[in-house]
């Protein structure tokens, strides 16, 4: 190749890379502009829409003093007799979403005298919602057999934060929509801010102080991170800040907004990195308790974590027979394998070591445990029965099918015998699985059919070792 050549060639393939990066710079170009389209808000949103519906929605006087007042008594109704679409309908009924929504626009608009407004009929409906159920719960003939609901509303966990949070986001993104749909009510129902009132009005009306506690800071989660996840929705989508006249007044009311901010975000933070780590430590309590549950002679029939003591505890329950030291130190080893400690390990045998003190429960939850094995070694058995009868009706042959397609061929066949076998080898003692077919018939079949009907039945029965043989 010439010099010339030489320099032409490399012009063609930097004139070549030039296109192609054009063309993916285009592409690149093209995907972020699609993608920037799919999520932009700016062409949905009304702000000014937004915030006139947020403050008409604080407002806690006449009709929505009355629907509180009524939902809540469905949401106790629905939690006494463990209902869960009625508790379902009193969340739709409440009106208890405005002011939360209230406080966290207050908070991302500098707006004092809107969040004082939103913050207190918030505290006034937290009131009437507790005294309208505790109310209730004193006066209901019914009886909590089964309170599953109420308990469920009594020990908050990381998946509540979540919910709250992103039902927030959720909640205020619809309201700042030019056209809502149906988002709200399923904020409502998701964030489930209405039961956990009715658990604490139950708790103060049976003096049931944990119930009471557990309640209320469930209901305080929920409403914190709704408010966060609006304040924060409220700042990136540029919402109208509060006007003032007097400078000194607006950086008065900047600074004051600014500390309730942080007042309010501090603990919310701290209470989610400590539901993380009890999550966690359930996560590796249950995963510890699951790989030990049974023993040779013994097993853990209940169990009770303690996230309050430090470290975290485990509190085991064993039934049958004592654990010998032995046993002891695996369950301890086995503990420290999972990521546990001793001293985070709390063995009670009680019920192991005097049979003349194990309560009902223990009795009732044996009995459970035990036939909980059997059926599960009855399942065992079964499950391996329905594979090898599964295995035998594969290989089952058509019997009558290729006889009577035999016989139809060769009418002169008096008889047909069909079998599966197999063939021994002397020297290896290996088998070979074979099919094998006699024909019964007063005069010989040709060695030219006899090839064609064994190449037929291998195609018939897609199997390659068939033996046929005449008689």
């Amino acid at each position: 190749m010439t010099q010339p050549q030489k320099k032409m060639y490399i012009y063609r393939l930097i004139v070549k890379n030039c296109r192609m990066e054009n063309k993916i710079k285009h592409f690149f170009s093209s995907l972020m502009s699609h993608i920037s389209g799919i999520i932009s808000l700016s062409d949905h949103i009304d702000t000014d829409k937004a915030a006139q519906y947020i403050r008409s929605n604080i407002e806690f006087k006449g009709p929505n003093a009355y629907i509180l007042a009524f939902a809540i008594i469905v949401a106790s109704v629905g939690l006494n007799t463990n209902s869960i679409p009625v508790i379902i309908g009193a969340m739709l009924i409440s009106p208890l979403m405005g002011p939360i929504f209230g406080i966290g626009y207050g908070l991302g608009t500098n707006d004092a005298s809107f969040l004082k407004r939103a913050f207190k009929n918030l505290i006034v409906m937290v009131v009437i919602s507790i005294i309208a159920s505790s109310m209730y719960f004193l006066l209901s003939p019914l009886e909590l057999e089964n309170p599953t609901e109420l308990l469920s509303r009594t020990n908050p966990t990381i998946y509540d934060v979540l919910i709250a949070l992103f039902g927030g986001f959720a909640g205020i993104v619809e309201i700042s929509r030019k056209e809502r749909g149906t988002v709200i009510s399923g904020v409502a129902i998701a964030t489930a801010l209405m039961p956990p009132l009715c658990t604490a009005g139950f708790g103060l009306a049976s003096g049931n102080l944990k119930f009471f506690a557990g309640a209320m800071y469930l209901f305080c989660i929920n409403s914190i991170f709704i408010a966060i996840a609006t304040f924060l929705t409220v700042k990136y989508l540029k919402f109208p800040m509060a006007t003032f006249t007097d400078p000194g007044k607006k950086k008065r009311v900047s600074r004051w907004v600014a500390v309730l901010t942080v007042i309010m975000v501090i603990p919310s933070l701290y209470s989610a990195i400590v539901m993380i780590r009890e999550n966690n430590f359930s996560q590796t309590a249950r995963g510890f308790i699951a790989l030990n549950k049974q023993m040779p002679r013994s097993y853990i029939y209940d169990y009770d974590i303690d996230h309050h003591s430090k470290p975290p505890r485990i509190e085991l329950y064993i039934a049958g027979e004592s654990l010998s030291p032995e046993e002891l130190d695996l369950l301890y080893k086995s503990a420290e394998e999972s990521g546990l400690t001793r001293e985070q390990i709390v063995i009670s045998q009680n019920a192991a070591t005097d049979q003349s003190e194990m309560t009902d429960r223990v009795a009732i939850q044996s009995i459970y445990e035990r036939n909980d094995q059997e059926i599960k070694k009855r399942e065992e058995v079964i499950r391996s029965m329905e594979k090898e009868l599964q295995s035998y009706k594969s290989q089952e042959l058509p019997y009558e099918q290729i006889t009577g397609e035999l016989m139809a061929q060769y009418p002169t066949l008096s008889d047909v015998t069909v079998t599966r076998g197999y063939t021994f080898s002397a020297d290896s003692l290996g088998r070979s699985e074979e099919i094998i077919i006699i024909l019964h018939a007063p005069e010989p079949i040709s060695q030219e059919n006899m090839d064609k009907l064994r190449k037929w039945l291998t195609i018939r029965l897609d199997f390659g070792n068939i033996k046929l043989i005449q008689q």
